[in-house]
């Protein structure tokens, strides 16, 4: 009886690790492309970007971790604009647009109010735009490349009929 009560108790531990390493292993993935669709953005009126995260987060990291001194903080922050330095690949993180509410850029125009960089950025295209192009610039300023797209066709692509 003791036998039979001590291998039940160790299968049911190895089922309950099984199921913690797995739940661990689901909670990793991240995506090697992420498209960057948003409700927000349904009438965008040029492509959606497909960002890279893999490319990003390894392989440019690895080249130029001078450039990437937080790691996933050089994208993802928190409220006050700070990188999160803690975060690993996997961790939940929220979506820009949890933070960055308003669609589409800021408005443009001399009837447009003027705005301060804190309130441009609550739009979710400018807080992405600010985030990608100033990395974009300071890579292509470090080495002197010009591989890291800034323009809006780079990284928007005609839609394809």
């Amino acid at each position: 009886m003791r036998k039979r009560s001590l291998l039940l108790v160790t299968a049911i531990v190895g089922l309950v690790t099984l199921f913690a390493a797995a739940a661990i292993y689901a909670g990793t993935e991240v995506a090697d492309v992420i498209t960057m669709k948003n409700k927000a953005y349904e009438k965008h009126k040029k492509s959606i970007v497909e960002f890279t995260h893999k490319k990003h987060s390894e392989d440019y990291a690895k080249a130029h971790p001078d450039l990437y001194p937080s790691g996933c903080g050089e994208c993802h922050h928190n409220d006050k604009g700070e990188p999160l330095k803690e975060l690993k690949a996997g961790d939940e993180v929220q979506n820009c647009i949890a933070c960055h509410k308003k669609p589409g850029v800021k408005p443009k125009g001399k009837k447009a109010p003027k705005l301060s960089k804190k309130e441009a950025r609550e739009y979710h295209a400018e807080a992405l735009h600010d985030n990608c192009r100033g990395c974009h610039k300071a890579f292509k300023k470090k080495t002197g490349k010009k591989t890291a797209p800034t323009t809006c066709a780079k990284c928007h692509p005609k839609k394809k009929k």
